[in-house]
């Protein structure tokens, strides 16, 4: 089982300050399943960017996220751009850098159904 099929059968967990952000390299292994999702530049948070069909696919999917970051207590940042490049940013606000959590939501952000613009050659 890879981790991104892993890490969708998991919950968030609370997280409090104290706890040790992951490190660059710990991210990075969890990103190697995960394409399309990026490292910052100083590991602190992960992002990934689609091109949604239009604009109303873009808003419809925001909701979506929005729903299940409620559902699991771990938001993230969204930005619609362009009016239909949605980019969603994770991080744990807690701890100042990358947990579990934000792997998880990731996961689980990928199985949301989303209206993309075809792209010649992929979606």
């Amino acid at each position: 089982m890879g981790v991104l099929q892993e890490f969708q059968h998991k919950s968030c967990k609370p997280c409090e300050g104290g706890a040790v952000p992951f490190t660059k390299s710990q991210a990075e292994i969890y990103l190697y399943d995960m394409p399309g999702w990026e490292l910052d530049n100083e590991s602190k948070k992960i992002s990934k960017t689609f091109l949604m069909k239009n604009f109303m696919s873009g808003v419809q999917l925001i909701q979506k996220i929005a729903e299940l970051a409620e559902k699991e207590g771990h938001h993230p940042d969204l930005h619609l751009t362009d009016y239909r490049n949605l980019t969603i940013v994770l991080s744990t606000h807690a701890i100042g850098g990358l947990s579990e959590n934000d792997f998880i939501l990731a996961s689980k952000i990928e199985e949301l159904p989303k209206e993309l613009k075809k792209i010649k050659g992929g979606a």
